[in-house]
């Protein structure tokens, strides 16, 4: 079995941990590879030194952006991933520094259940592209007042929206920014997006749920300086006035490793800090 393990060893803390994992992963027969940067300082094999086809999963470690920016840098890598959290509490990265080798020997005893998410393709008229495991945002970037969008859903028109902007999230992407802008939490195994307006003007323009099957064209109307069109808050491009963008699912789905030990229900509960009590 191979692992790659993503750590950042500028840290101290995440450098030790990383050393730690690779010695238990090492002692269990397990081939351990990280980035060619971080491989001599921890003890591993550089990831250009083998087949990306043979690494059976990818261990992350720092947060929830951590595990974006990873999806981002290693596209061609399609082994699932495990999150280790090293500070706050994350949706992904959920296994807490406490738990991280009784979680490990789950995952070597086969404990666990790969979730397949959805994931979602931009793509302009002039052919620029992109990919988001979260979501893709349109902003007004530098325009000082709200800017007007056009929304079409497999070809019909379904409304244009005064706004500093609007959100296409992703079920995993539902508890990010989209939450924030006062979009619904989307149970991340449906196959599902979820249209977030951002502070529109209208008050009646209200997040709305549509199937991740459709076809989303998204057109930038007003005649100001050019929008920002952002994945996953990693890759951006521009919108001119009149351009259209359309987003599609994915081919590929995000692959993210579920231990038995916790559910993503008792995550949510503490991340967001309810406090309901059964009577």
């Amino acid at each position: 079995m191979m692992i790659a393990l993503f750590a950042n060893t500028s840290k101290k803390q995440s450098k030790n941990l990383a050393i730690g994992i690779r010695e238990f992963l090492s002692n269990h027969g397990i081939t351990v590879i990280a980035e060619d940067e971080e491989a001599a300082a921890i003890g591993a094999k550089p990831l250009s030194e083998v087949d990306p086809s043979e690494i059976t999963f990818l261990i992350s470690m720092g947060g929830d952006g951590s595990i974006l920016r990873l999806v981002h840098r290693y596209e061609h890598l399609d082994a699932p991933i495990l999150g280790i959290n090293l500070g706050h509490l994350g949706f992904m990265a959920d296994v807490p520094i406490s738990d991280i080798y009784p979680s490990l020997q789950d995952l070597i005893q086969g404990s666990y259940k790969i979730h397949n998410r959805v994931m979602i393709h931009g793509e302009t008229l002039s052919g620029e592209k992109c990919f988001a495991v979260n979501d893709i945002v349109v902003h007004r970037a530098k325009n000082p007042s709200l800017v007007e969008i056009a929304i079409h859903a497999d070809g019909l028109y379904l409304n244009t929206f005064e706004a500093d902007g609007i959100i296409l999230a992703t079920p995993n992407g539902s508890t990010a920014y989209s939450l924030a802008a006062g979009g619904p939490i989307l149970s991340p195994d449906l196959e599902a997006l979820v249209l977030t307006p951002i502070s529109p003007h209208t008050i009646s323009n209200r997040p709305i749920v549509l199937s991740c099957k459709q076809e989303i064209q998204i057109q930038y109307l007003s005649d100001y300086d050019p929008v920002e069109v952002r994945a996953d808050g990693i890759t951006s491009m521009s919108l001119h006035t009149g351009d259209v963008f359309r987003i599609t699912r994915s081919t590929k789905n995000f692959k993210l490793i579920s231990l038995l030990r916790r559910d993503y229900f008792s995550t949510l509960r503490t991340k967001l800090g309810w406090a309901g009590k059964l009577r």
